[in-house]
């Protein structure tokens, strides 16, 4: 076996995980690119209006899309793109549920996928203050110009696994996964007649038929409330980005800091609320992204996070951005409620 995988990366236009409208794929084989694919499209029906955050983030606008074809009509060039291959995402845990929730969404069945996280890897293989991709790929050696363009976004995460898969002398996904000591995660199929639906996909469908309203909180000036740290989760899934970690949160949130905390919770996460030598996650609102750490735009707690890192803490910064891909966008709960955690390959 050689050092082969398709890389993946989705754009989408709203808060809901299963409004894909741009996606790119790059395919390895023997550790170097052979073949490379992305569509724009229209995300499934009634799940297919555009946010303005998601807008400004990728600059992907509905008359972009307006003439292409929806994620159901284009999966099948997808999943034929894909193959067999073992899937690679910079935060899998994401990308993966977008197809599954597109697929939900669209009454569509789909195959079973083994997949790896850069991200995850890059917290096991690199040291870095931010294991976003843009940082990521420069420890990598890889270019990446042009951050949320799908294709650029694929091809540097086919780059981030090559090199860590070659630091580590792994010439498999196999024998990478082998040698770190991991078991690589796996999403079942889904077949509509029978699969029962993700969380992230019965919120929004409550939403779109009226008989649930995600909420959207507006901005509110002076010092977010803290509320209490709650005990983490101890039947969370183990293979959560946020599972084991410890979170301190800086800086005004699109929820509520309590929330925040009971989402970082309820996916294995301790909570706390000032950074200490125990800290392992920073995660960053205002609209902070991850360039921010290299222009000086940062609050008192993140320069904390900057110093303790440079004297070796195992430590690292999220845009929240970043902690709602892992956690359940703002959009994909009614209140807090519902456990977004549960594993990817979950039914």
């Amino acid at each position: 076996m050689g050092l082969d995988f398709t890389a993946i990366d989705f754009e989408t236009a709203n808060g809901f995980r299963g409004s894909p409208c741009s996606v790119g794929l790059t395919k390895v084989r023997g550790g170097k690119i052979v073949a490379e694919a992305s569509w724009l499209m229209r995300p499934p029906a009634n799940y297919d209006h555009f946010d303005h955050h998601n807008v400004r983030i990728h600059g992907i606008t509905p008359a972009d899309v307006a003439g292409q074809p929806r994620f159901g009509e284009l999966f099948p060039e997808i999943g034929a793109f894909i193959g067999d291959d073992v899937l690679a995402a910079h935060n899998a845990a994401f990308d993966l549920g977008v197809i599954r929730s597109a697929l939900e969404v669209s009454g569509m069945p789909g195959p079973a996928y083994d997949y790896v996280c850069t991200v995850m890897l890059s917290r096991r293989c690199y040291s870095l203050v931010s294991n976003s991709l843009p940082f990521a790929a420069e420890e990598a050696g890889v270019p990446l110009v042009n951050h949320h363009d799908a294709a650029e976004d694929a091809r540097a995460c086919a780059g981030i696994l090559v090199d860590i898969a070659r630091r580590n002398g792994a010439n498999s996904i196999a024998e990478l996964y082998l040698s770190l000591g991991l078991s690589m995660p796996r999403q079942h199929a889904f077949d509509p007649a029978s699969g029962g639906l993700s969380k992230p996909s019965l919120a929004a469908m409550a939403a779109a038929s009226g008989s649930g309203v995600a909420p959207v909180r507006r901005f509110q000036s002076g010092w977010p409330e803290e509320g209490l740290n709650p005990d983490p989760d101890p039947d969370a899934e183990p293979g959560h980005p946020l599972y084991g970690q410890t979170v301190v949160f800086t800086g005004q949130l699109s929820i509520a800091r309590p929330e925040a905390k009971q989402r970082s919770a309820r996916c294995g996460a301790r909570t706390e609320s000032r950074v200490t030598g125990r800290t392992t996650v920073l995660v960053v609102g205002d609209g902070f992204v991850a360039a921010d750490l290299r222009s000086g735009r940062l609050t008192g707690k993140a320069r904390r996070v900057l110093e303790l890192h440079e004297r070796g803490q195992a430590i690292e910064v999220l845009s929240e951005g970043e902690f709602l891909q892992m956690v359940g966008g703002p959009h994909d709960g009614s209140s807090g409620a519902t456990n977004l955690c549960v594993p990817v390959a979950a039914s």
